[in-house]
């Protein structure tokens, strides 16, 4: 289905919001993959030179480490598939700046760095779910079958407006 740039201008994004549950499945989903992610390295790590597990594992600095390893690992993640996770390629869900178009490096990176903010995952409970990092970065997570309905309506509107004129 081809899509014009007229549809984009009457797609209202709001509405196309993924609910908090689809959210709540991509951050548990996303924070599994880190801790598998975070496994991996501290074995590889284990095996290069035990020493450094031992000065990392004091409670405070493990933490911050960890907490720091999924912002940067988040935001890579979503700057190389274009605004997903990998919960959210699973979810059918995506980042996208709040007119729709996809987002920058810099706003993939400034998004995910706010993620590391205590609380953060608080603020998005709630309809609709907008968490810390998404108001801060200008930021949302849409669902893409919502998305798709929107293009077909806007599709299908626009061409009874171009059949009565």
């Amino acid at each position: 289905m081809d899509f014009n740039s007229k549809t984009y201008e009457q797609i209202d994004y709001r509405y196309c919001r993924a609910s908090s549950g689809l959210r709540f499945a991509n951050y548990i989903i996303d924070t599994l993959f880190i801790y598998f992610l975070i496994f991996c390295l501290g074995i590889v790590i284990a095996i290069i030179d035990p020493t450094i597990i031992d000065t990392i594992d004091d409670g405070i600095t493990d933490r911050i480490v960890g907490t720091i390893f999924y912002g940067v690992m988040m935001s890579f993640t979503e700057i190389i598939l274009n605004g997903k996770s990998i919960g959210k390629l699973i979810t059918k869900t995506k980042a996208v700046n709040l007119d729709g178009s996809d987002l920058s490096f810099e706003k993939a990176f400034t998004r995910n760095l706010i993620r590391i903010i205590p609380f953060d995952a608080l603020a998005a409970l709630g309809t609709p779910s907008i968490p810390w990092h998404d108001k801060w970065s200008d930021t949302m997570v849409i669902d893409e079958k919502k998305l798709a309905l929107q293009k077909q309506s806007a599709d299908l509107f626009g061409s009874f407006k171009n059949q009565t004129q």
